[in-house]
Order: C-alpha cells, then structure tokens, then sequence
C-alpha cells in the first residue's frame, strides 16, 4: 500500500513514540513545517490510522499599558509606599511632593488604590488602610503575573499556575485595567498512532512523494514516474483580494454604452450648459410651460444670453411655436420670445443633444445616435430623486421606422442589460406621438418600474430642424437602472457607498 510520502512519514514517526505528541513537536521530529504535518495527520485520522485529541486552552501574554510596570511598581503601590512613609496618612495635595506621581496621577492611582481597599480618602487627606499596611509587605497576584509575563513571554494559564502563580485572582484583578493583559483561546491537538495505524505499519506501507509541480531534472531522469501531483482543491477557503475597479455606477454607464453601440448607434455629446432654445424650444415646448419655471429648471447667471442658431431655424420654430408654421399644426398660438430662449440653463434632459444632432444633419437618410450625460433638475431629494442625475437619450431616424420599431429597440436593449420583461405604458409628452412609458418587471420585488418615456418626434419638432423622415426617440434614467442591477433600494447607496459594498459588487451579474 502507498501513502503520500509525509503521511507515511508522519504515521512511521508515531509508531515509534510512546505518548500522544502534538502538531508542533511531530513536525520537529520531522524536520517539516507544521501545515503539511497537520494536513497529514488529519488526512490520516479520516481512517481511522491515527487519533486527534483536541484540548482548548488559554494563552497569556501582557498589553502595552502593563509593560512599563515590570521595572516599576503600580501606581497604587507608590501610594501605600508614601503613606506608609509619612506614618500612614499624607495630604492629597502633599503626596506628589514624596513621589514620582503628578497631581494628575494621583487622581486616577487614588480610584485603583480604594478599589483594591488599601486606603481612603478623608476629607483632603490620604488614608492608609490595614489591608494596606499588610500589601506593603507582599507581592499581589497581579504583579506577580506581570512579572512572569515579562520580556515578551507568551505563556499558558496551566504553565504559571505550575509556576505558583495564582492566575485566577491575577486575572480578575487585571481585567479591570484595559490594556493590561492579552488572553488568548488556543487549541492544543494532540496525535496518536491508532491499532488500525499500527496494523498499516505491520502489513507493510511505503510513501509515495507528492510534488506540486514537475522540474526539468525529473522529466529528464525520470523519476517523475514515482511520484504523484498534489491535487490543487478549489473548494478551499482562500484570502479575498480587492483589486482596484471601477465604480459600479460608472460600470453601468459603461455597459449602457457599450449596449448602444453593440447595436450600431453613434455616440454623440452637447454641452452641460444649454440655451433654452435647445432644451426647450427645438422641442416644441412652450415658453410658459410649468418645467420652465425657476422652481424647476436650474438658470445660469453668466452669461445672461446664449447665442442662437442661424436665423432661418430661429424663424421657422417661432413660426411653429405661434401659427405651427408649414407643419401642419395650430402652434400653441402665444407671441415666442427671442429673449426666453436666449436664457442659459442646466440642461433638464439629454434630448437636447440629439435634437442638435438632428439640426446639425438635416435631411440625411437613415441614422441612430445616442448620448448618455447628466442632466439637472430642481428634483426634491428622496430615496430615488437628486438633483443631479444621468440619462441616455437616443433617435433613430429612418423613413420606414415604426413604434413597432421603437419599442423592439427597447426591449432589445434592456434585455442586453439583464431585464427579458419590458412592458410599455401609452403616455404624453410635449414633443412625441404617440408616446409611451417604458417599465421593467423587477422578480426580486414583484412589481413594475418605470424607467423613462418613448415616442415618435412631433412633425413641430423634426419639420423646423429640415428633418422630413420619421424619428423616434427615448429618455431613459440610468441611477433607477444602476439601483435594479446592484440591487439597492436607495439612491444614496449609489453615490454615498461604503467600502465593503464598493468591494464585494460583483464586476458582472
């Protein structure tokens, strides 16, 4: 029979001892680090050739704080020793005048020494008591441990109590004085050859040598032949590593982006700052609209004004905003101002770039874009609002493009990001018609959620930017989206992340 080589070396080793030994002694005996030794000898007690016998212990060894009193006595000491000295009661104020100890110092001694019943305080005086008098003559169990433990020693409770120390008492006295002593729980085991072990060793066994990986010497002599691999268990516990990564926010806007262009979108990008012309305007919305009001949309201060585009696109969206211009529609039928639209602003919603993208090609045949940015609003913050926030917006412009069209686009998308149930929500928007809300199934809480609006761009919105195919468009929230994917049920989780979550959120679902 074979064993790999340390089991037999290690069961031939305790066949040959009298008495159980533990891990640390075999592995002496065998000139080996301990690891392998305990991985033998647990190897081999699954068995039954050899006997484990675990015994839990206590392991002692002195805090920083006690380690300036093994040259020097404890602070209450010092205090017995003064009033001793001064016939047994001394002045508080007096004591320091006798000693190594501030007044400071006094103050915290005088608590250890009424504690331990060696003296009193009355009035401003120090009083020595007769269990006092009867320590100024004897070394108490704390002290006698402190000493016992110096010069760094680590020693067991069963060891000094066979050196006469009285670790119980000592051990009670110290636990009132943190950082005095450290104690720790150890497990001694303990290993024996069995009958069953005895009998291998009987019938005949040889070891085999394990390696963990082949050398050039062994492939060229050929003693690769006789010996085995060490099997490598990937089931084993191993320490947890935290490589650098990215944020899971920002790996989610990764991931949308990549989504998008996996699917033959063009990026495009505008300015955070925008002129209330492109955010609102272009878009058919009308200057006295709710969301242009302060209390909603955020307005620069400088500049005052934006520059407008070129005076033919500025006359056909005051045409449409007032009578509907050439397109078909009754406008909104109000006098447009110049000056309202020149107005900066933080731009509310991404659209604004793909309206530009739109005025920057007109008439041009078939197109996809996309951009994803932050947009700002006057948003109340709760568990799922900020006033800062990130869309993707994107268009498709194609003259045989359907709502059909669209809302396969979105599902698409969202089923490339991990969520196969998208549901569509017939709604209004200033801008698209027909237009819909798109929401996602989350299994996890049972529910729909809505994660944007979809629709096909107004002909007041494509016709003044020279855009005569159909559009279809979207705005979709990437916070709401980012909370589903890390499974978070807060906003703030997302931006105000701790450590651990930011270093266990797994790199892909």
């Amino acid at each position: 029979m074979e064993l790999p080589q340390t089991q037999f070396e290690a069961l031939e080793r305790l066949g040959t001892l009298a008495e159980p030994t533990t891990i640390p002694e075999l592995a002496s005996l065998l000139d080996s680090d301990q690891s392998p030794v305990a991985a033998a000898c647990a190897a081999l007690s699954e068995p039954g050739y050899v006997s484990i016998r675990e015994t839990e212990y206590e392991e002692f060894s002195l805090g920083k704080d006690a380690r300036p009193f093994i040259a020097a006595p404890l602070p209450e000491r010092v205090l017995i020793g003064v009033l001793a000295a001064r016939g047994g009661s001394c002045a508080l104020t007096e004591v320091p005048d006798h000693c190594d100890l501030n007044a400071g110092q006094v103050g915290q001694s005088l608590r250890w020494l009424q504690q331990r019943g060696w003296g009193r305080k009355e009035k401003d005086m120090l009083v020595l008591s007769d269990a006092g008098r009867a320590a100024a003559d004897t070394t108490e169990p704390d002290e006698r441990l402190i000493q016992a433990l110096a010069a760094d020693r680590v020693a067991r409770a069963d060891e000094l109590a066979r050196e006469g120390v009285p670790v119980d008492a000592a051990r009670k006295l110290l636990a009132k004085r943190k950082g005095f002593l450290k104690i720790k729980q150890r497990t001694d085991r303990r290993v024996a050859i069995t009958d069953a072990g005895k009998a291998l060793l009987t019938k005949g066994v040889h070891g085999r040598r394990t390696v963990t990986q082949l050398s050039p010497e062994m492939l060229a002599d050929g003693t690769w032949r006789d010996v085995d691999i060490q099997p490598y268990d990937v089931t084993l516990a191993a320490k947890k590593l935290y490589p650098g990564k990215e944020h899971p926010f920002q790996r989610t806007l990764e991931r949308v982006r990549r989504v998008f262009l996996e699917m033959g979108f063009e990026e495009i990008a505008s300015p955070w700052v925008e002129s209330a012309f492109w955010d609102f305007d272009a878009l058919f919305q009308p200057q006295d609209h709710p969301a242009r009001d302060m209390q909603d949309t955020f307005y620069i201060a400088k500049p005052q004004r934006c520059r407008l585009p070129d005076e033919a696109l500025v006359e056909r969206t005051r045409a449409t905003h007032e009578t509907g211009g050439d397109t078909g529609s009754t406008g909104w039928r109000y006098a447009w101002s110049r000056e309202r639209a020149r107005k900066p602003v933080l731009r509310t919603h991404t659209t604004a770039a793909t309206i530009r993208a739109l005025a920057r090609h007109p008439g041009k045949q078939a197109g996809k874009y996309f951009v994803i940015g932050p947009v700002f609003r006057r948003e109340t913050v709760d568990y799922k609002h900020l006033p800062v926030f990130h869309q993707v917006d994107g268009i498709i412009v194609d003259p045989k493009a359907s709502l059909s069209t669209l809302l396969g686009t979105l599902g698409a998308f969202y089923r490339k990001m991990g969520f196969p149930k998208v549901r569509f929500r017939p709604s209004f928007f200033p801008y698209t018609e027909p237009s819909a809300e798109v929401l996602l199934w989350l299994e996890n809480r049972g529910e729909w959620v809505e994660m944007g609006g979809s629709g096909v761009f107004r002909p007041e919105v494509t016709l003044p930017l020279g855009v005569t195919d159909r559009v279809l468009a979207w705005g979709l929230g990437l916070e709401r989206l980012a909370m589903m994917i890390h499974d978070l049920k807060s906003i703030g989780e997302l931006y105000f992340a701790t450590m651990p979550w930011l270093r266990e959120a797994p790199l892909c679902r």
